[in-house]
């Protein structure tokens, strides 16, 4: 076998990843799944405090990276990670830290998820289920989003002076995704984050710029950007305090990507699992760059899942296509300076959205694995876990501090293996 597939031309309803579409419907299929990743990709690097344009251009840098790594054979995109957006605000918020610091922590995240999956390419993906079951990576994914609550009401509340027109838009856009989400079509469910963030801001130019409700957006320095030029790069700094808040959220990465490649096998019938190393290795090394030059850390997406699952479409070039025009994107300061426009009191709807979602849909975990909460193994597993990440508590052992997310996270991993010792499989 080569190391890529002989793409032949589709010729049925279904377009399996080894085959390809004509250039205009690869292009029309590609533009399709960049669209339903990014409201995430654009929305996630905003609430972090990164550089949206640098976050859009290496997820196309990462996206064929991937394509790559796993030899053009499993079709995903990678985009920006909510993952990673608790841990980046808790050490950004840090006396002294800078976007730098938490670039560290995403490099070194980056290193851990590729490491992991180096060791899945060795002996196979087994000890990762047993070690991160159902319920482990559901309540790690949960004590992320609860860690979020707070910054969500802090953007709501506009920071302690809140408005009535502050608070209109933000709840307004909040109900625009609820409703989208609930009764839209299921293409326009797919890109609900993104409909809603063109609703607010539609909403602030009437209130604000027409009617002066509330503040207008101001679109001078959107003229003054140029239409092309290379995103202002940053190069990371590494901390101890920084690595050890946002390395844990590797498991959270393995776990949600594992489900994702599995999703994959499921939908186009074809057993995936041999790609599973690789696709974390490749994930890893992806947010390894993009962290190394002023990016967010990046995952498979399962809203492209969504669309692959709904067009029949699962041709790996797709992918290449929209990479590519995720790059060109990247590389228009014009296009970087109008995402900056996006007003506050939008991005607080969309945060207490996204936010809260985050948390609901690790719930869903649960479910779909029908975890049984009256065993107290998985009791006390949850319990623990959710109070540590909610309450953001920090573990301090002299210079040495785990906060909120990786002290739930390393409770879950112990206690639900510490809990098991003597019991029947």
């Amino acid at each position: 076998m080569s190391y890529f597939p002989t793409w032949r031309p589709a010729t049925g309803n279904v377009v399996m990843p080894d085959e390809r579409l004509p250039a205009a419907a690869s292009l029309t299929m590609g533009v399709q799944h960049l669209l339903a990743m990014s409201g995430s990709t654009i929305v996630a690097p905003i609430l972090m405090g990164f550089d949206p344009n640098v976050a859009v251009f290496f997820s196309g840098i990462g996206t064929l990276l991937f394509f790559i790594l796993t030899a053009g054979r499993v079709p995903s995109y990678l985009g920006s990670s909510f993952a990673f957006i608790a841990v980046v605000l808790a050490v950004t918020a840090q006396p002294g830290a800078t976007i730098a610091s938490a670039l560290g922590g995403i490099v070194a995240c980056g290193a851990i998820y590729a490491l992991i999956g180096l060791i899945v390419m060795a002996v196979g993906a087994g000890w990762v289920e047993k070690l991160m079951p159902p319920v482990v990576t559901g309540t790690i994914g949960m004590a992320i989003g609860l860690n979020l609550a707070p910054v969500a009401v802090n953007q709501l509340n506009a920071f302690g002076t809140p408005t009535a027109g502050h608070l209109t838009v933000a709840l307004l856009t909040v109900l625009c995704m609820a409703l989208i989400s609930s009764y839209g079509p299921r293409a326009t469910r797919r890109v609900s984050v993104l409909l809603a963030l063109a609703f607010g801001y539609a909403l602030v130019l009437v209130l604000g710029n027409g009617f002066g409700f509330v503040p207008g957006i101001d679109f001078a320095k959107v003229g003054e950007a140029a239409w092309f030029g290379l995103p202002k790069f940053v190069s990371p700094e590494f901390h101890w305090s920084a690595v050890t808040l946002i390395a844990p959220v590797a498991i959270v990465l393995v776990a949600e990507n594992l489900g994702h490649i599995k999703a994959l096998g499921a939908i186009t019938g074809q057993n995936m699992d041999r790609f599973i190393g690789r696709g974390f290795v490749a994930d890893g090394l992806a947010t390894m760059v993009a962290g190394s030059g002023g990016g967010t850390g990046v995952t498979t997406y399962a809203e492209n899942i969504g669309v692959m699952a709904m067009t029949k479409v699962y041709s790996t070039l797709v992918f290449v296509v929209a990479a590519l025009v995720a790059i060109l994107l990247g590389l228009s300061p014009k296009f970087g300076a109008l995402l900056q426009t996006i007003p506050a009191p939008v991005l607080a709807g969309l945060s207490v959205s996204v936010f809260g979602l985050i948390a609901s849909a690790m719930a869903r975990i649960w479910i779909e694995a029908k975890v049984d909460f009256s065993d107290p193994r998985n009791l006390f597993t949850a319990g623990v876990a959710l109070i540590f990440g909610g309450g953001d508590f920090t573990l301090r052992i002299g210079e040495f501090a785990l906060g909120g997310i990786g002290t739930s996270t390393l409770a879950a991993l112990i206690l639900y293996q510490l809990l098991g010792f003597g019991r029947k499989a």
